[in-house]
């Protein structure tokens, strides 16, 4: 499969991205620097000056540098003991812990945001019960960051872990070294490059998040993404608004392609002995064990399991909101877009991850829609095709471009450990490329391709952004629904919410349930990111 064979299909994806998110960009910021002032080249440089001159929008690209910094180095202070602790022993429920760990990977930006304020808001079930109110500080936001984060640098140090020489390990032991030494001089080399390639991904979604910060960084810590929706949706401030749009969009494509780049390096298959599991031996290991579940159960858990305790406790009425016409038919919106686009998703990133393999900007193309502002992805679509606004086509093709990169990163992954022999084998005994690809690489790639559909349809399910601009109040879906309920007063409104989460919360597990379960039984790939649109 490393032959020229399958390089045209690149022009498929090719033209998804030029047309559904480059032409967009380029109409946005067109429109931003025509209106910064009158005219010539003496235009372009007031915009990207005025940016960095403005006190304001040099703390909102500040801050959203630093929350996602800050968050980087917090997951890893959390992330890598726990995933030791994994990866290291063997105990009852082990299996199960390190599948629940995908639960933050499917679950919709609405419903995490009301998780983390039924559980640290004013009369949240931990922040009412410690006196805590800590709207209006970063702190809500950084702990959403590691909600979603956090599973990122767990699973990949665990993959890591168990990469690491056996062999190696007990040769460093008996040569008298302690395990602090041997864990600094064997495992950290080797599992590094592992931590980097996670500590990538968490820095691209906490930055470019838009859910989030929408709903809890209030109006003093929202980031880029969220002042971006601001100066245009309210304020009509293009040139700001592309000013900020392409800066980050420099930032934010030099972090995916470092990424790219280690992917690629990582995904080089290798043999190695493992280190044994074994069971948690004395106490040192046993209150590691039960600090790491700890860490688990208050970072990925606890928000999830807020929110289904305020629905039960919400009332008949609030649950009666599930058979309100709108809830049906928003919920038949929800189903046949995100079917829909999963048909197209897998399409383009069934092309993309076989015209990928050997050109690295081409393998770095397929995070466009991850580094690129969904927002501004939004209004580009709105202000270059007027005649399409409000369509259902452009609709369901925001939605495929947002979720195939799922189905190309999986895909990619898969190919990369395929032994090449197979396929040369394949070819020798007189199988042309079509042939070699239908009979030996695809049913190889199986698992692979339900992983990446799983995360894809997840994330088609629990699409916000894109659907809070792009579509008729018809097609509203859940997401939507629940936004609307949020934004109008009273409690009622609130306990409605918090029920319609529960429902979406359902529908992007039994998405991601229905398609991934028979994939496999070992953890999946840590290289499967979370789209910044849905986090």
């Amino acid at each position: 499969m490393r032959d020229r064979a399958f390089g045209w299909l690149a022009t498929l994806p090719l033209a998804a991205l030029l047309v559904l998110l480059l032409a967009p960009l380029l109409r946005l910021g067109w429109e931003g620097w025509g209106q910064g002032a009158s005219g010539g080249l003496d235009q372009v440089v007031p915009a990207l000056w005025r940016l960095w001159q403005d006190d304001y929008l040099r703390w909102r690209l500040a801050w959203s540098v630093l929350q996602a910094a800050v968050t980087c180095v917090a997951a890893l202070a959390l992330g890598l003991p726990v995933a030791w602790v994994l990866a290291r022993l063997e105990f009852p429920g082990r299996a199960l812990s390190l599948r629940l760990l995908m639960l933050p990977f499917v679950v919709p930006t609405l419903v995490a945001a009301m998780g983390v304020l039924a559980l640290w808001g004013p009369h949240g079930l931990l922040g009412g019960v410690l006196g805590l109110d800590l709207q209006g500080t970063p702190w809500l936001l950084l702990y959403g960051n590691l909600f979603f984060n956090l599973c990122l640098v767990v699973r990949a140090g665990v993959e890591a872990l168990e990469r690491v020489s056996a062999r190696q390990l007990a040769a460093a032991r008996s040569l008298g070294a302690t395990p602090w030494r041997a864990f600094w001089r064997i495992e950290w080399p080797a599992i590094a490059p592992w931590l980097a390639s996670s500590l990538c991904l968490v820095f691209l979604y906490c930055f470019a998040g838009f859910g989030l910060a929408l709903v809890l960084g209030g109006q003093r810590y929202a980031t880029v993404e969220v002042e971006i929706y601001t100066l245009v949706a309210h304020e009509l401030k293009l040139a700001e608004a592309s000013a900020l749009a392409l800066t980050s969009l420099v930032l934010t494509g030099g972090v995916a392609l470092l990424y790219a780049g280690l992917a690629q390096r990582l995904a080089a298959p290798t043999r190695v002995e493992p280190v044994p599991r074994h069971a948690p031996r004395g106490a040192g290991q046993w209150l590691a064990l039960v600090a790491a579940l700890a860490v688990l159960l208050l970072v990925c858990a606890a928000p999830l399991l807020a929110i289904v305790w305020r629905a039960l406790l919400a009332g008949p009425a609030a649950w009666a909101e599930l058979l309100a016409p709108e809830t049906l038919a928003a919920l038949w919106n929800t189903l046949r877009f995100s079917a829909m686009a999963l048909l197209l998703a897998t399409l383009l990133g069934l092309a993309h991850a076989l015209s990928a393999r050997a050109w690295l900007p081409w393998r770095a193309a397929s995070y466009l829609p991850f580094v690129v502002s969904p927002v501004t992805v939004a209004f580009g679509l709105l202000l270059l095709y007027p005649g399409w606004t409000a369509s259902l086509a452009l609709l369901l093709a925001a939605y495929a471009v947002l979720a195939y990169p799922f189905v190309t990163q999986s895909l990619t992954a898969g190919l990369d450990s395929l032994p090449p022999q197979l396929s040369h084998a394949a070819r020798t005994l007189g199988a042309g490329p079509w042939r070699t690809l239908w009979r030996v690489t695809l049913p190889l790639l199986l698992p692979a391709l339900r992983r990446g559909m799983a995360f894809a349809a997840a994330s088609a399910v629990g699409e916000f952004a894109v659907t809070l601009f792009l579509s008729r109040p018809e097609w509203a879906t859940l997401t939507t629904l629940i936004f609307e309920r949020l934004g109008r007063p009273g409690a009622a409104n609130r306990d409605a919410a918090l029920v319609l989460a529960c429902l979406l919360m359902a529908l992007a597990l039994l998405a991601f349930v229905l398609i991934d379960w028979p994939a496999r039984q070992r953890p999946e790939s840590h290289r499967l990111p979370r789209s910044p649109a849905h986090a």
